[in-house]
């Protein structure tokens, strides 16, 4: 049984669709690394993994941004050239297998809740953990 969602920057000039086989396909999670937080602007990135294949954009052209995340990894982010909204991120590891799609640019972010939290060394100490959720510490 197919399932799609949709989503958008804020201006909308960009739009894209996420059509799954299952809810079950995709996985979402926190992220509270200092690079994350650097590109959202925020205290972490809500984040929902699909795989890349499931992604594709309906209209306009998100511009590509790439940088090294400081371990020699290049990490890429994708958002409108527009109004800043970013969309997606992938690293070089995973760029053929999955999408980091951000949950905000949903049309309907509250579809996928939180499943975990990673890099949670550096989480906010003000920042509460979510309940009853994975929790990774890793190294970043």
């Amino acid at each position: 049984m197919l399932v799609s969602f949709e989503g958008g920057c804020y201006c909308s000039n960009v739009r894209y669709r996420i059509s799954l086989d299952h809810i079950k396909d995709a996985a979402s999670s926190l992220c509270h690394c200092r690079n994350c937080k650097k590109a959202y602007g925020g205290d972490f990135f809500a984040a929902v993994r699909v795989p890349v294949n499931t992604f594709q954009y309906t209209s306009g052209k998100a511009k590509l941004h790439a940088k090294d995340n400081g371990s020699g990894v290049m990490v890429n982010r994708e958002f409108c050239d527009n109004c800043g909204s970013n969309i997606i991120e992938y690293s070089e590891n995973v760029q053929d297998t999955y999408r980091y799609v951000t949950i905000g640019s949903l049309d309907d972010p509250s579809t996928f809740r939180p499943e975990g939290e990673i890099f949670i060394k550096n989480r906010l100490d003000w920042v509460p953990e979510l309940p009853n959720t994975y929790q990774k510490y890793e190294d970043d």
